[in-house]
């Protein structure tokens, strides 16, 4: 790495770069960011409620993981299917597909809340999440040059976070609104319901970008069911690489990551709009920190910033776990945030630009099913823990498992300098 490009700094250098880059997005590329306005919103909203809507109607954390687990579960084992069907539909029609089956999902769960609804309306949303995850990183692709591409990548991610950090604010404060229409209690389950059910609207509104697209279909001999086997079998060490740290890294955010609104409820004993807040704080640190990814990242290399944010990003997780101070591990949870997650869309361009064009979308239903394999195992384990431990040893996990995956990127890429030889890829 060649750090003397952080003495050629130039922010005002960077920013024009910055401008020219997004002005050089093509029009796929703004309507699905348009989508990603709108999606970033109303998730961040339905992140932050959604479980406290399930525990005001009595269920435990234990049954909150299992949920997770299983849209997981589904995403998991959906991922080779869902990279078939992608070729088939199209990306426009794998989106318009994936956005209708996630607004049904959390529409049905608002409207008749139970326990069978609850995992019922997983499984579809794990459908909906697998569909999207091996559609985005090829659309992305196929709408962009190098020039821009870890631009939109970032840029993406970054503006997803941003508004969610707009949505968890608005989630903070909108039980207490429509109790107050309703003459509810702000922590009822008439309350979250209802704001549950605005989020699926939110969610439906979503999908309207998204039928302007225009998007080719593969050509049958493009396509093969059995195509992320035939790649593995061809390319099992690269494959090895590119997805166990990531294997590790989702092991132990699946451990705390869906908890983190519980964790500041029953750990520091905050109330629904301060939690709110932080998350709104805390999403607008992450999309701060995605934004700045893609000029880092061409000063320093690809796999560098993501040996050195995620390495950094350590000991702010062990403040967040075990600091008793709340101003110290919300202050921890904002770093954190920031950078373990501003080199995801950097490590997604890099293994996209590093597979054939033909075997994007199969690269991405190997990868979507590392990540969804780690969240389907870790929350039912973790919430069996924080019922019966507490939530330190979650966090003793994580932080296990994300010091593994760091060293791994380390000494699979960085030290052995593989990024630029690491697999043969023909021109787009």
């Amino acid at each position: 790495m060649n750090f003397s490009n952080f003495r050629k700094f130039n922010p005002f250098r960077i920013f024009r770069e910055y401008g020219s880059r997004v002005r050089d997005f093509t029009p796929n590329a703004r309507l699905y960011l348009s989508n990603v306005i709108i999606t970033g919103a109303v998730m961040g909203v339905f992140r932050l409620l959604f479980n406290f809507f399930v525990l005001s109607l009595g269920f435990d954390e234990a049954m909150l993981g299992n949920l997770i687990t299983t849209s997981s579960v589904v995403a998991l084992i959906a991922a080779l299917p869902m990279g078939y069907l992608a070729d088939t539909l199209g990306r426009k029609g794998s989106l318009l597909i994936s956005g209708a089956l996630l607004s049904a999902s959390i529409l049905a769960m608002a409207i008749w809340p139970s326990q069978e609804m609850f995992y019922a309306m997983n499984v579809v949303s794990g459908v909906a999440q697998s569909l999207a995850g091996v559609t985005m990183s090829p659309f992305l692709m196929e709408n962009s040059s190098e020039k821009e591409r870890t631009y939109l990548f970032s840029f993406g991610q970054g503006l997803m976070m941003t508004m969610a950090s707009v949505g968890n604010w608005i989630g903070g404060y909108l039980p207490t609104w429509m109790g107050n229409a309703q003459n509810a209690s702000a922590t009822s389950s008439t309350a979250y319901g209802s704001s549950v059910f605005v989020v699926g609207i939110g969610a439906a509104l979503a999908i309207l970008p998204l039928v302007f697209l225009s998007s080719p279909r593969l050509e049958r001999g493009q396509r093969a069911v059995f195509a992320p086997f035939q790649y593995a079998a061809k390319h099992p060490m690269l494959l090895g690489k590119l997805i166990l740290p990531m294997l590790l890294t989702s092991l132990g955010a699946g451990l705390i990551m869906p908890f983190m609104n519980v964790f500041f409820r029953q750990v520091h004993h905050q109330p629904d709009p301060v939690i709110g807040t932080l998350f709104a704080w805390g999403s607008l640190a992450m999309g701060l920190g995605l934004l700045a990814a893609p000029p880092l990242a061409e000063r320093t290399g690809k796999i560098q910033l993501v040996v050195i944010t995620q390495g950094l990003s350590i000991p702010f997780l062990i403040l967040l776990g075990f600091s008793p101070i709340f101003w110290v591990g919300a202050a921890a949870y904002y770093i954190r945030l920031s950078l373990m997650n501003m080199s995801s869309p950097v490590y997604q361009t890099f293994v996209m630009e590093h597979v054939e064009p033909s075997s994007r979308a199969t690269v991405a239903s190997l990868t979507s099913m590392s990540w969804n394999f780690g969240w389907a195992v870790s929350p039912s384990i973790s919430g069996w823990l924080q019922v019966q431990y507490g939530f330190g040893p979650a966090f003793i996990g994580t932080i296990i498992l994300y010091t593994i995956s760091v060293v791994m990127y380390w000494a699979f890429f960085w030290r052995k300098s593989e990024e630029a030889v690491i697999v043969p890829v023909s021109a787009d």
